[in-house]
Formats: C-alpha cells, structure tokens, sequence
C-alpha cells in the first residue's frame, strides 16, 4: 500500500503546484480563480486539464487587426464624438437622451460605440416572424449578405436559410456565412456544399485544430448579426434552428427579441462583422465602400432613434457590459425591468440591484421557468432569491422557453441584444448589444415586459423559502461554481 501513498503525495504535491499557477499567473477574477481551485481540489489532475481547456485567459490579447481605413474613419468620429460629450456641445434629436451623455461617454470613450441618431428599429419577439421577415430581405439582396450566427442547426429552418444563401450567391450576391464552432459544432461539410459551389464563402470561429479537442472551448462568439448591403441590420437572440421557431416539444414556443435596423447604425454592425470575419478567415475582407453606403432609415420603423452597439469579449481590458449594466442600474429613477434566461450576475450587480430594489425603484426580473442547463438554472435561483430579500420582484415565464435579453431603465433607455445577464456572457462570449437612448422604442419594450408578466409565475419570498433540502443543495453547489458556468 505504500505505493499508493506515494502516488497520492506526488498527486497532491502537483496539485498544489497546479493551483499556485492559477492563483499568480492568471490574475484573473476572484471568484473565478476560487471555483477553479474547488475544481483542482475536488477533481486532482483531471481538474487541470479542465482548466487548460475551459480557463485559458485571453484578457488584454490583441486578436483584432483594424484596417487603416477603417481605424481612421472610426478614430475620427470618435475623437470628435468624445470632444462633443465633454464640451456639452453634441446635438441631440432628442433632449432626453442628454440626461444619459455619462452612459453614451464612457461607451465612446472605452468601447468604440459611436452615437447615431437617425436609425429606424423594428422589433421581433416571434421567431416566425423574425426569419420571415429575414428570408424575404435576403432574397431583395443586391450587393451582399454578411450572416453571423452562435448556433446553426441541421434542421429544415437552418436548410431553408443556406438555400436562401445559395440562391443569392448563384445570382452574384457576395455572401459570407461565419458561426461559432462550439456552438453549430452539429454542422457538417456537406451543410455548405452547395453554398460554395456557388460561390459563398464560409467561416468558422475559433475552430477546433484538433478533432474533438478545442482548446478555447470556453470562449464563444455568441453574436447573431445579419446585414445585407450595408443598409439593414439584424441582431438580438435568435439563432437558427427550429426550437427557435417554437417546433422543439421541449422548449414549446420560444420567446426571445431581435431587431432590424436601418440607417447609421448599420455601419457599426458592419464593422463588427468585418473584424470577426477577418479574425476567423484566411479570406481576409477589405473596407469598400459598399460595405458602408449613405443608409436610409424605412418609413414604417421606429425613426431617428439614438442607439449605440456596444461589443465585448474576454480579450478586451475592460468588461463593457458589467459597466454598461452597472451604469444603467444606478442612473434609475423609477422602474427597471430585466428579462433574461440565465440570472448569474456578478456582486457588483447583485448589489447594484439591491440598492436599486431597497431605494424604492422597481425592479423586476424575469428568467424561464422552464430550464435548458440545470445547473445555470438552479444557480439562476439562488441569486434571485438573494434580491427578493430586498424586495425585487421575480417571476418565472411558462408560456414556453424565455431566451430574451434585455432591460428597459425608466422607460427611457434600453438593451437589446446577445449579452445575457451571467458571468460567461459578462465575461468569457463575445458579444453584441444595442443601447438604445428613445422613449418610443422603451415602451414597446416595456409592453412586451407587461404582456409577458401574464404568461408567468411571480415567485414571492414566502414560496421561494418553501423549496426542498436538495433544491437548496443543488443551488449552494451552482452557485459556487456559477463563475465558470
């Protein structure tokens, strides 16, 4: 047997040589670096390898290369932007949005996210309208169709939209497909065949050089952008599959909101687009002018309305939408509604929230009732059990599945885009978001919010202190390993 001790020594030792590694090399988050050490203490050695697959640090990596033109153009109105906020002199459509020129200051000045003021809107909380609407506007396509999705499925919906591409590129459209690998992992070669005969191009994001072994597993381009001749935008939560058109019998009907957008915003989710695809392809894209022509705001959508797109991803040195969230929290006056399908946030937030809740301003928030990770979704609970104490209202959709990502602050300024309101979206997913500075546009969003309050369950304090030992175990145990969830 005293080989056995020797083994377990040696593996001890080696352990403890692995968590100091974590500890003062990664300089990573508190509570991450504690979940991970829980995972090397629990699970010695298979712990590590865990580690180097899922907790590589990409904070600070320079993995976008801007195009000079491209630099210079956003450079230019950015530094003119940033001198316009400081000096008080930047015009506003609206004067309301001035009351937010902290907000669209530390968005301009940190992530790029440049102030348009002429954009139209239109909002989807249906995904059978949503790629309706989507496949009618590909097939109007003239120039380009620039398509980025999370999760592409090999199902009808995802076989209707590549043929819709096809077709286009048949016709002499330049079509350009990026997905995330860890995401439509499902996707075979012979999904794009008939695409790139025709003469499409296909990405993949952060692709497995291994089979079956992808090192940066744990950071996901979650992004779902659409943009077709540089004159409308799409963006927001669904991706492409059936489930999201409500046809899956496990979700049943598949709640989320999308936008389409015209006018100058559209430049920005190009640009997006741009980097992602030439971080992800040897078919490097070049700035034309295409890409970026005067765009036209359509007659039957929200005109002129301020918004920014904000992106964030681990290798940036700041984490824009813990910020951007943070901001918009603390700057409430009356109501923040908040709609999201995993609820992880960061103690920063909970507090913000708290303080929010115990300041007598009205905080709701809404999760699923129905769960698609179990232990996202008890850790999901444990949290919003913490600000029921403080008096935030809760409530648990069961109409269907709730993917929605959004808040709506005073029902003046909201959010609406891929970020969800959990550390891995926080932290570790690239991701987009509109800030979107109109009180017409809030509204609406404020609407759906109301309407979606009678399709669920409020989850009062008195029932959430009746649930079982094993569900108050199963959430003690999420949520010490939420920050690598």
């Amino acid at each position: 047997m005293d080989w056995i001790s020797h083994v377990l020594s040696v593996v001890f030792v080696i352990n403890i040589l692995l968590a100091i590694t974590v500890v003062f090399l990664e300089r990573r988050n508190v509570a991450a670096t504690w979940s991970w050490l829980m995972v090397l203490l629990f699970i010695p050695i298979l712990g590590f390898l865990l580690y180097v697959m899922l907790g590589q640090n990409l904070s600070r990596r320079k993995l976008y290369k801007w195009n000079r033109r491209m630099l210079e153009r956003v450079q230019t109105v950015i530094s003119e932007q940033r001198e316009q906020l400081i000096d008080g002199t930047l015009p506003y459509i609206d004067p309301m949005v001035s009351q937010y020129r902290d907000l669209i200051y530390m968005n301009v000045a940190t992530n790029d996210a440049f102030l348009t003021q002429d954009n139209g809107v239109h909002i989807f909380t249906d995904g059978v309208a949503k790629f309706s609407d989507l496949l009618m506007k590909i097939e109007a396509a003239e120039s380009h169709i620039h398509m980025q999705y999370y999760i592409v499925k090999n199902d009808s919906l995802g076989h209707k939209v590549m043929e819709a591409l096809t077709r286009k590129a048949e016709q002499g459209v330049h079509v350009k497909f990026l997905y995330d690998d860890i995401g439509s992992r499902s996707l075979k070669d012979s999904f794009f065949r008939n695409f790139l005969k025709a003469g499409g191009q296909k990405a993949a994001f952060f692709p497995s050089r291994i089979p079956f072994l992808n090192y940066r597993v744990n950071y996901r381009n979650h992004r779902k952008l659409v943009i077709i001749d540089g004159q409308i935008g799409y963006m927001g939560g669904f991706n492409v599959g059936n489930e999201y058109l409500g046809l899956d019998p496990r979700f049943g009907y598949w709640r989320d909101t999308h936008l389409r957008l015209t006018g100058s915003v559209v430049r920005a989710l190009q640009s997006r687009f741009i980097l992602d695809w030439n971080l992800a392809s040897v078919q490097q894209m070049e700035v034309a002018p295409e890409y970026f022509p005067d765009t036209m705001v359509e007659a039957n959508s929200l005109e002129h309305v301020p918004m920014q797109i904000v992106a964030s991803g681990p290798n940036e040195a700041w984490p824009h939408f813990v910020f951007t969230f943070l901001k918009m929290i603390h700057m409430a006056k009356s109501r923040i509604l908040l709609q999201t399908p995993y609820f992880i946030p960061e103690e920063s937030m909970l507090n913000a929230l708290r303080i929010a809740a115990l300041s007598g301003i009205d905080v709701r928030i809404m999760i699923p009732e129905k769960a698609d990770h179990m232990f996202v979704h008890w850790a999901s609970l444990y949290y919003v059990g913490e600000l029921l104490r403080a008096g935030v209202k809760c409530y648990l959709y069961d109409q269907g599945f709730l993917h929605a990502k959004t808040i709506i602050v005073d029902g003046q300024v909201a959010s609406v885009g891929t970020a969800n309101f959990d550390i891995r979206s926080l932290r570790l997913n690239f991701e987009t978001n509109a800030l979107m500075y109109h009180a017409e546009t809030a509204k609406k969003l404020e609407n759906t919010f109301w309407k979606d309050m009678e399709g669920s369950m409020e989850l009062t304090l008195e029932e959430y202190d009746k649930r079982s030992l094993r569900i108050r175990f199963l959430e003690s145990i999420s949520k010490l390993v939420s920050p690598i969830l």
